[in-house]
């Protein structure tokens, strides 16, 4: 095993530094914790890696670098006693390298059993800066939270935000030319539909199916199957094409139970309620509680779910015309998720889309098309009640096109298009 950990860590680093698309969130190079990037399969925390590592060449001699891909076949199956060979089969190959600081970059490390006693070890005892990686917020929270706690500093990875993807695409953002906007519009009605996996940028639209398709069987397949060794996988996926279908509306365990019970499958609630957890897990979907000020409360209403990414909720739309009024919504969620864990939805006798506490607090309607009166009533009625009940003397109406600022009973209401939304924070 000491030999084939060698062989990896050099032929890593003889190799030419990867080509990197930037990103916006800022990670550490440096710092007395061990960094943890999580988030769904493909959503480009590899890539952060490689930014990290060529960020690191600059200034670091490339032997002081270590990068392993725990996915990679020729590891598997590997131990937590089998760990104890990589640092020592390094220590080996450059053994001037012990006094000197070496930054450890292992991707994917939930793969291997007990990870988190040997990381723990190495950060506590030898002159290492590590960086880690896993497609499970499960596995690395509960890790993290035992062996790991205090020594980790954890940061969540999705695909492509839309100013990511204006940015792949050299798209300028210049709010206040015409041209500049024209651009941006059209690059959202893109993205609306296609989302952020960046591998399926500029693809046509069967390889972009093809390559969602592909996402998914991994997540189900590696994430689900295999590591919570599900039996039953037709209840696995037509729960996800379910949520896919779903999105921003509550989901009911009950209703989905007594559902499948008539069509004939064998499934209990408390398989339900996992399968869900799984999912959540695998960042695939995620769940919005009401915000009440009983978290007791909070539990026993039923939550909204959304998609990490609008390309799954493409690949698994059921109707034949596409549902703007949910990828809208969904989009909306995902920019909030990406600035706050806490993300509710408000109802009391009227709704509204989101809500996330905080400094700034943000409260949120999403509705594509504002332009009849009562749909107009209901958005700002809801927004209204809204900011009774949580104090708040401003919200946001997220729209298709009209840009506006209301003063109703003292508030303000600011109606902005999705696509310049999604710019502005």
């Amino acid at each position: 095993m000491q030999a084939l950990f060698q062989r990896l860590i050099t032929d890593f680093q003889d190799a030419p530094p990867k080509q990197v698309i930037a990103r916006e969130q800022v990670i550490p190079v440096d710092s007395r914790k061990i960094i943890s990037l999580i988030g769904v399969r493909r959503c480009g925390k590899t890539y952060l890696l490689y930014g990290l590592i060529n960020q690191l060449r600059s200034s670091v001699n490339p032997r002081n670098i270590i990068y392993l891909n725990f996915e990679d076949d020729r590891l598997h199956p590997l131990t937590l006693q089998d760990l104890d060979s990589l640092m020592e089969g390094y220590y080996a190959l450059y053994p001037d390298k012990r006094t000197e600081k070496v930054y450890l970059f292992l991707d994917e490390i939930q793969n291997i059993p007990e990870w988190e006693r040997y990381v723990r070890r190495i950060h506590d005892t030898l002159n290492v800066q590590l960086f880690v990686t896993g497609s499970s917020s499960r596995l690395l929270s509960q890790e993290i939270a035992t062996s790991l706690r205090g020594r980790t500093l954890t940061y969540e990875v999705f695909p492509f935000s839309f100013r990511e993807y204006l940015a792949y695409h050299q798209i300028e953002i210049n709010l206040h030319s015409s041209h500049s906007r024209s651009y941006i519009q059209h690059a959202f009605n893109n993205y609306l539909h296609q989302g952020g996996f960046a591998e399926t940028f500029g693809e046509t639209p069967d390889i972009q199916q093809r390559t969602w398709r592909d996402y998914l069987d991994l997540i189900i397949y590696r994430d689900l199957i295999e590591r919570y060794d599900i039996k039953n996988t037709t209840l696995l996926r037509h729960l996800i094409r379910y949520a896919m279908s779903n999105i921003g509306t509550l989901i009911s365990v009950n209703k989905l139970f007594n559902e499948y019970k008539g069509l004939g499958h064998k499934v209990s609630k408390e398989t339900l309620y996992q399968y869900l957890g799984y999912l959540e897990d695998a960042y695939t979907l995620f769940n919005v509680p009401i915000f009440r000020n009983s978290v007791r409360e909070e539990q026993h209403q039923p939550r909204k779910i959304y998609a990490v990414d609008n390309g799954f909720k493409t690949l698994l739309h059921t109707s034949l015309s596409p549902d703007y009024s949910k990828l809208y919504e969904n989009l909306v969620f995902l920019h909030l998720r990406r600035q706050s864990r806490e993300v509710y939805y408000y109802k009391q006798t009227q709704e509204v889309d989101f809500y996330v506490p905080g400094k700034p607090s943000q409260l949120v309607n999403v509705s594509v098309d504002i332009r009849t009166p009562a749909t107009l009533e209901r958005e700002i009625n809801g927004l209204l009640e809204g900011m009774r009940y949580t104090g708040l003397e401003e919200a946001t109406l997220v729209t298709q096109e009209r840009e506006d600022v209301l003063r109703v009973d003292g508030k303000r209401i600011t109606i902005v298009p999705a696509w310049q939304y999604l710019l502005l924070q």
